[in-house]
């Protein structure tokens, strides 16, 4: 006999979560962040130019991603241009980019007087795809900048032998991809720097700030100075041997990461329980396409859990089926919309190679386009909840997109 699916709760029918305890939130705290705050409110030593609470993290931080210098700064945003300046990068050079990615990814390079030039992403795992890199690639191609989207990881094996052999610097964004490895390697010590966000929303957060890391002296001491507004590690404090930002993290933010990032792995093997048991689940679902993770992926980040639906764009009912599963209990975003289609960064673009007289790159991403339009996503979260929220979580999946007509 044939089970009838029940009503979608926004048409009126039960929601899935109904009686469960509400998905956990985030950012999630403990006494260790309280203790951590107020010893440095009581030290009067609130700047990491007196005090060593964020030193103190930096190294922590190096040895969890496996990097031997790691240096923290006020965002992940500004840790890509930091990257990018350290690097050598500057006006005129091109930057190759995903398109399927935060906004802040291309927009480091134009702070540098770059272009960004996208090249398109896997369909299958969201992640920028070697060959799409290796196909834009001219003269004037200085870095490449591979995403670590939702805590799955780029291919690095191909990414940094791509820059060996081509001569670009690669820079990994491991904003959403803190505690990730790559064939037992942590990520951002394998490409030629790495960049990490603590914005409010990462696994490893303090509201704002970011890290760089790299395994090589030269790199560090260049971010280091862009950091500390020129200054050179050991310099006298009115040492400014080059022109640099002020862009230093404050010692309450590193109280914070300290306690946060001693609780990430804990809730790094949570996550990945629950995100195997919630594919394993919508794998029998029909319609349902779970990001798959390479072999090579030995830590995976967790950030969001990305599926798609594909035709559900097609059919215009993406944002539908976002809101139908939140009337589920469950809270679903759409993602990004493709770079390559942003008007202002278009308009950036367009504006600066106009002005130097080059050419301006045209993007042809297909495959973002298609992900965009068909990929939902979920926060990681809803990846702490328990077993039976979990099993509700998939079953309100499959509900909606089993009834995904009735959202018409």
């Amino acid at each position: 006999m044939t089970v009838a699916t029940p009503s979608l709760a926004i048409n009126g029918g039960p929601a899935e979560l109904e009686g469960l305890p509400a998905l956990p939130t985030w950012p999630r705290f403990g006494p260790e962040e309280e203790r951590g705050l107020l010893e440095v409110l009581h030290s009067g030593a609130w700047g990491s130019t007196h005090g060593d609470v964020v030193a103190t993290f930096e190294r922590e931080f190096a040895r969890s991603q496996q990097a031997e210098h790691a240096i923290a700064l006020s965002n992940g945003t500004l840790a890509l241009v930091a990257a990018l300046r350290a690097a050598g990068v500057g006006l005129g050079d091109e930057v190759i980019v995903p398109p399927y990615t935060f906004i802040a990814t291309a927009a480091a390079a134009l702070f540098v007087g770059a272009i960004p030039v996208f090249a398109d992403v896997d369909a299958d795992s969201h992640l920028l795809d070697p060959a799409a890199v290796e196909a834009v690639v001219t003269e004037r191609t200085k870095a490449v900048i591979p995403v670590h989207l939702a805590g799955n990881v780029a291919d690095m094996t191909a990414f940094a032998e791509l820059g060996r052999r081509l001569g670009l610097t690669i820079i990994e964004d491991a904003a959403q991809a803190a505690g990730a490895q790559w064939e037992g390697r942590g990520v951002g010590t394998i490409g030629d720097l790495g960049t990490f966000s603590f914005q409010s929303s990462k696994n490893l957060s303090a509201g704002e700030g970011g890290i760089v890391t790299t395994n090589n002296k030269e790199l560090a001491g260049a971010v280091y100075s862009l950091v500390n507004v020129g200054r050179v590690p050991g310099g006298g404090w009115y040492q400014h041997d080059a022109v640099g930002y002020n862009l230093r993290l404050t010692e309450f933010q590193g109280a914070i990461l300290r306690a946060q990032l001693a609780r990430l792995p804990e809730q790094q093997e949570l996550r990945e329980r629950n995100a195997l048991a919630l594919a394993e689940q919508l794998a029998g679902v029909d319609g349902v396409a779970v990001a798959p993770t390479d072999e090579r992926v030995t830590a995976h980040g967790r950030h969001l859990f990305l599926f798609r639906v594909p035709g559900l764009g097609e059919r215009g009912l993406r944002d539908a089926a976002a809101a139908a599963l939140a009337a589920e209990g469950i809270p679903a975003a759409t993602g990004y919309v493709p770079l390559h289609r942003n008007g202002a960064l278009l308009g950036e673009s367009r504006a600066l190679a106009s002005k130097l007289g080059q050419p301006m790159p045209e993007a042809d991403c297909p495959n973002a386009d298609l992900v965009s339009s068909d990929t939902l996503w979920l926060t990681q979260s809803v990846l702490l909840g328990s077993e039976e929220q979990i099993s509700a979580v998939g079953r309100a999946i499959a509900k909606v997109v089993g009834r995904a007509d009735d959202l018409g």
